[in-house]
């Protein structure tokens, strides 16, 4: 072992985590309906909200990587699409391994942050958070009873493209940047990213869910608040997290107040 990698052990190794498995993933996703302007405000253009204000979340264990970590992860994101696509742009993604963190934040732009992530089974019920500095930014109550806590929202997981299927990956929108030296701006103009995941579900739970948010200065999980709970799914699936592409560069004046959401605010 060195700190100075052969080449071709470098294409090697590049060759080989291309593309990032989680097998036998165990996913608690929830929904929700906020309020349209909390989505105008926070989410960064050329981002560009849909047609209703519709918030994601979700809890999940990955117990198999090709990365050589088992680690548990959360996620808050906020429905959106670009050029007519529709995606989840994330505000928050909590994690319990520092390599899944360096990966997810310097490759993709995922503003993942080291925190207590939790999930567990009890029969039908679930429960799952996301803790950090002493503070569950989110709790999810599920119970897998086979009823959403709105009847419209089958429908409403159709007209969005929600569901993974088998020729649809799920679309993921990030903003890649890093802050300069000199903590004057940036290294360069931020860059909208685009990730694709395969997903492909053994199996699929639906339910009723109770969310609890909470808030602190670091991470403001509340300010996206709960105006109508729309229900839970369960899934149990084989993931595939496939190479992203830069879409376009962003104005760094313009994007400077969207970007300390991967960093502490002190």
């Amino acid at each position: 072992m060195s700190f100075k990698k052969d080449r071709d052990e470098i294409e090697k190794k590049k060759e080989e985590l291309r593309i990032t498995e989680f097998r036998n993933a165990k996913m608690l996703n929830v929904l929700w309906e906020t309020k349209m302007e909390i989505i105008r405000k926070i989410l960064p253009p050329p981002l560009k909200p849909i047609q209703k204000p519709i918030v994601l979340a979700f809890i999940a264990h990955y117990p198999q990587t090709n990365q050589g970590c088992s680690y548990y992860e959360g996620a808050l994101m906020l429905r959106c699409e670009y050029h007519g696509e529709f995606g989840n742009y994330y505000l928050a993604m909590p994690v319990t391994d520092d390599r899944a963190l360096f990966s997810g934040r310097e490759i993709f732009g995922f503003p993942k942050k080291m925190a207590n992530v939790h999930l567990e089974r009890n029969d039908g019920k679930i429960y799952g958070y996301s803790e950090r500095l002493g503070v569950k930014n989110i709790e999810i109550i599920a119970d897998l009873n086979n009823e959403f806590n709105d009847a419209n929202t089958p429908q409403l997981i159709k007209e969005l493209g929600l569901l993974p299927g088998r020729n649809k990956n799920t679309i993921n929108y990030n903003f890649k940047y890093f802050p300069a030296p000199n903590k004057k701006g940036f290294d360069y103009h931020p860059w909208l990213v685009k990730q694709q995941t395969s997903i492909r579900p053994k199996s699929m739970e639906m339910g009723s869910a109770e969310i609890i948010l909470a808030s602190t200065v670091h991470d403001p999980w509340a300010e996206v608040e709960i105006k109508k709970i729309l229900g839970a799914l369960y899934l149990e699936t084989d993931n595939t997290m496939l190479p992203g592409e830069k879409l376009c560069e962003i104005n760094s004046d313009e994007f400077l107040p969207y970007s300390y959401i991967k960093w502490d605010w002190y």
